[in-house]
């Protein structure tokens, strides 16, 4: 008996059948979500501060609550650290997700509770395959086992007690017994912290396991196979796993590996599904291999609210809940979580293309970034390294830019920097390690990216010609107030426009 389809109709399907309420029950779904949570939070610290007990309609929260960023909540997420409970939210907060920083942080640690590891993140999961198998009803999923390449974590604070890490890891380390019968590597493997030893010791543990199903970082993953081509001495990864037909992928844009991944998995019958599990919550699954768009989970743990971008950053900011969204118009994503998130900006950027049922893309961050393989490097980190390495080096910058360069045939990837100098660098070797070293201090994500160039090489700077910035907004029409050369790119789009005019006399 092909064990994939009697799991699938005894499991999965009846939670499709759920998920179909997505399409026209939308706001009635969300508003039992937020009646939910603020009953259960109605006596924590946090509820009785703003009444919860008194709140009846969605009108109510949003006048009393004020939006938050991690700024806001850090006090409580400090006091939550040093073992209080009951602030945010009712239930014990043991786990802490860490995640890149803020403006004045390395990191941010976000309490997980066991609710919405339970109602959220794992819910997630199951209905990513219940979603898939719909898709696909005569796949055979559930022959082989998963391989889940995830992070690691720590004690907090250095009590046994309690867990700082990656979010993939504290999935790892709280999965359901009988989870671990169908996925690979070892917990041991899964949750070292080196990644080198790491990937040596899951192609070591995998390469005779019938792998059916891949979940991960594309960036990551794409390292680890690499790795097995290369110790094994295939040609594609189905030669390793003839039975593999799905990639579960999410944390940076597919986009810039599909091709690579073609030429590693070469299958026809190889599938790739776009999930949105961020260290806040879980938010989207793509339902639909031809379109790159992902369906809103609704009936999570969490509340949705959205900010229209071009009011982020004002005193009074337009804010309106799922069913006043408008199609093909930027929003900053706003949450309300049973992890104790209330009304918080988690920095993302989303564009709707359906409400029947809401499907969305990830349109970027808040503000000028790059986050192509995971490093969520923002200005402020740019900022604070420039000051250091022109300290150093008595170099004077008149403006610059960065974007990315994706892998080329090693997995290897770097950032490039198009930097006008009023006064050069005594030393630009020593300018950019200076800069690389100080990006790695403030921002630990990109640090962790960077160790022993795995993912992320050194930083490649280009010295711009002068007057470069200035020929390149005057092409585009934008000398003159208030516009500005794009700091930090996610694309290459600018920055390529830059170099063929940095070529030109």
């Amino acid at each position: 008996m092909n064990i994939t389809k009697f799991l699938n109709k005894v499991y999965f399907t009846p939670r499709l059948k759920e998920i179909e309420l997505y399409t026209d029950h939308a706001s009635e779904l969300q508003a039992g979500v937020l009646r939910r949570l603020v009953r259960m939070a109605a006596n924590t610290e946090w509820g009785k501060k703003y009444d919860y007990a008194s709140i009846r309609t969605y009108e109510d929260f949003k006048k009393r609550l004020p939006i938050q960023t991690y700024e806001e909540i850090k006090p409580y997420v400090a006091r939550l650290r040093a073992g209080e409970q009951n602030l945010l939210w009712p239930s014990e907060i043991r786990w802490f997700a860490k995640s890149s920083g803020t403006t004045n942080d390395k990191s941010k640690f976000l309490p997980v509770s066991k609710e919405s590891l339970q109602d959220t993140h794992y819910q997630g999961g199951k209905d990513a395959v219940a979603i898939y198998l719909g898709i696909n009803p005569e796949s055979r999923f559930f022959s082989g086992k998963g391989l889940i390449l995830g992070g690691s974590h720590s004690p907090n604070l250095n009590s046994n007690h309690s867990l700082v890490g990656d979010l993939s890891a504290i999935l790892i380390q709280n999965v359901h017994p009988l989870v671990n019968h169908i996925r690979v590597p070892s917990k041991e493997i899964a949750l070292m912290s080196e990644f080198e030893p790491k990937m040596e010791a899951i192609a070591n543990s995998t390469l005779h396991t019938n792998v059916t199903n891949l979940s991960g970082v594309p960036s990551w993953m794409l390292v680890l196979i690499k790795h097995i081509l290369e110790k094994t001495g295939k040609q594609s990864l189905e030669e390793v796993w003839p039975n593999l037909e799905v990639f579960f992928h999410g944390g940076v844009a597919f986009t810039p590996y599909r091709e690579q991944y073609r030429q590693v998995i070469k299958s026809s019958k190889m599938h790739y599904i776009e999930t949105y599990n961020a260290s806040e919550g879980y938010f989207g699954t793509q339902n639909d291999p031809n379109d790159p768009a992902m369906l809103l989970m609704i009936d999570y743990g969490i509340f949705y609210e959205f900010i229209p971008l071009e009011d982020v950053g004002k005193e009074n900011p337009r804010i309106c809940c799922l069913e006043e969204v408008e199609l093909n118009k930027n929003y900053a994503m706003v949450i309300s979580t049973s992890a104790g998130l209330w009304r918080y900006m988690i920095g993302d950027t989303v564009k709707f293309t359906g409400n029947h049922p809401y499907k969305f893309v990830i349109t970027g961050r808040t503000k000028h970034f790059i986050n192509a393989f995971g490093e969520e490097l923002i200005v402020d980190n740019a900022e604070k390294g420039l000051t250091k390495a022109c300290a150093a080096t008595g170099a004077q910058i008149i403006d610059y830019s960065a974007a990315p360069v994706f892998m080329d045939e090693h997995a290897k990837c770097r950032h490039q920097w198009l930097i006008e100098f009023a006064q050069m660098p005594d030393s630009p070797e020593k300018f950019a390690q200076i800069l690389d070293d100080t990006l790695k201090e403030v921002n630990s994500d990109y640090e962790a990216k960077r160790q022993n160039d795995l993912a992320l090489q050194p930083l490649e700077i280009i010295v711009a010609r002068k007057g470069l910035f200035h020929d390149w907004l005057d092409s585009k029409g934008k000398l003159g107030g208030q516009h500005k050369v794009p700091r930090l790119s996610n694309t290459r789009e600018h920055i390529e426009e830059m170099l063929k005019l940095n070529f030109k006399e």
